[in-house]
């Protein structure tokens, strides 16, 4: 690339110095940025692998740790149970209460329609009696 000199350029502009030393940083703010991305998760990664391991260097502390991890395990599995055992019963309660209810209307429409037939029954005996009484034998 060649260099301008410091004065004026021949179309009477200021010098253009300034625009390659600005691309220059630029470029290597992308090139560090590239650089340190990586560098950082490795870094990341490794603190936290360290945090994972370190409860097991020893055998005690490796004991208890997972005395620790059995006792949470117990409780989650307590609480999950809790709320199973609930979601039955309320599940049981309204399935009970929706045949209850479905029921009651079953039989009060039987009864609706029994009570009808019986009394289209009996007014139809009715006028059968009083057509054949109507009719000289």
């Amino acid at each position: 690339m060649a260099t301008q000199s410091k004065g004026k350029s021949s179309n009477g502009t200021a010098p253009a110095a300034k625009a390659p030393k600005s691309e220059k940083n630029q470029a290597r703010a992308v090139a560090e940025s590239a650089v340190d991305l990586p560098v950082g998760a490795v870094l990341v990664a490794g603190e936290r692998i360290s945090e994972l391991v370190e409860p097991f260097t020893g055998r005690s502390a490796a004991e208890k740790q997972l005395k620790s991890y059995r006792a949470q395990l117990r409780k989650q599995v307590k609480r999950t149970e809790r709320r199973g055992a609930t979601a039955r019963r309320r599940a049981t309660t309204e399935a009970r209460k929706t045949r209850n209810r479905v029921e009651r209307e079953a039989r009060k429409r039987q009864r609706t329609v029994e009570t009808t037939l019986k009394r289209n029954r009996d007014e139809l005996e009715q006028r059968v009696r009083k057509a054949r009484d109507l009719i000289p034998v």
